[in-house]
């Protein structure tokens, strides 16, 4: 089920704040969970504290000046074997969407798939079967890493390098392959649908810390430094109840610029989610994307967009914990602003 406004509910529940401004006012009701009449709480972030946010939960200079790694460098080798201590069931998920080569409003540049060799037409009894694939790995449809090159805020972005140093030829710094080694951390998800007893979040609604914190204690896990944290919104589940839709419109689920000190606070490493973690459209003209500026830029935190998450909160449910080895790998290439990855949790 879907609504369209937000719940104000205790911190054991669920505090949404912020609706798309296009829409009419109607009461949410979350059936167990809170009762009619109740005021709906509202993000109220202005420019004012965005712009002071930058400055005060900025990493520049934090792992050094010439830094093009930013977050990443949480995640220590002790980090990384934390995370390989979770593994004990041998189960594995894949969180990324299937690579979408059809047209949609959420994908107006699909996957590109020709195939080059085919076994229907052979020569002779060799041969084989090979293909192309030609992808833009940004927008809404595909899952993807975001470089600290992608988004610039005041000509500049992460640790204070000049937008200018992204040139037709690609990004001469803080490009992808700051990751080329992999990333492997601690995984946790956050599901914020099921800790407001709904199947999915409408567009525009916006993720207090409030609601971050309670999903922490009904889930009984702590976001921690060195974490990949993902938080889903049941982005899937709504598109298959009312079909897909351009976020560029229609908006998005996500994250108020509000929780960025909080990101900042708990060192998140890498953060994750079933959309593009900001809540669209932004109440904030001069901010587009807060939570794309804030990360990437201010806290050198690589995004991974559009996600799939329905399937890892059914194994956490299945497990009963929330918490999980997370790896992803992003395509070596160079001077790139993002790649498509395949993100896979382990249990």
């Amino acid at each position: 089920m879907g609504s369209d406004t937000c719940c104000s509910l205790s911190l054991a529940t669920c505090t949404l704040g912020g609706i798309l401004p296009a829409r009419p006012a109607a009461s949410r009701i979350l059936p167990g969970v809170r009762g009619e009449g109740e005021m709906a709480k509202t993000d109220t972030v202005t420019a004012a504290q965005l712009d002071g946010w930058f400055e005060s939960i900025s990493n520049w200079g934090r792992w050094g000046d010439d830094d093009q790694r930013g977050a990443l460098n949480l995640i220590t080798d002790a980090k990384r074997a934390e995370a390989a201590s979770l593994v004990s069931e041998g189960a594995i998920v894949s969180c990324a969407q299937e690579l979408p080569k059809r047209p949609a409003p959420d994908n107006p540049t699909p996957v590109i798939h020709a195939m080059q060799g085919a076994g229907d037409v052979t020569r002779g009894g060799g041969g084989g079967a090979s293909d192309m694939i030609a992808i833009n790995p940004h927008g809404y449809a595909t899952t993807h890493l975001d470089a600290l090159c992608h988004i610039f805020h005041n000509d500049q972005m992460y640790n204070g390098y000049p937008a200018s140093m992204v040139t037709s030829l690609g990004a001469r710094l803080n490009s992808i392959m700051a990751g080329q080694d992999g990333i492997v951390s601690r995984g946790v998800l956050l599901d914020i649908p099921a800790l407001c007893g709904v199947d999915y979040l409408e567009p525009g609604e916006r993720i207090l810390v409030a609601d971050l914190e309670a999903a922490e204690e009904r889930q009984g896990v702590r976001v921690t430094s060195g974490d990949i944290l993902l938080v889903r919104t049941g982005r899937d589940e709504r598109n298959a109840a009312e079909g897909r839709w351009d976020p560029m419109t229609g908006g998005l689920a996500g994250l108020s610029g509000e929780t960025a000190p909080w990101l900042r606070e708990r060192d998140v490493a890498v953060l994750g989610g079933d959309g593009v973690s900001d809540a669209l459209p932004s109440l904030v003209p001069e901010w587009a994307m807060p939570i794309h500026a804030l990360a990437l830029v201010a806290l050198g935190v690589h995004l991974i967009d559009n996600m799939q998450l329905s399937r890892v909160a059914a194994a956490c449910e299945e497990f009963e914990r929330w918490e999980f080895q997370l790896t992803l790998a992003p395509l070596r290439l160079a001077q790139g602003t993002g790649s498509p990855v395949n993100p896979i949790a382990l249990f």
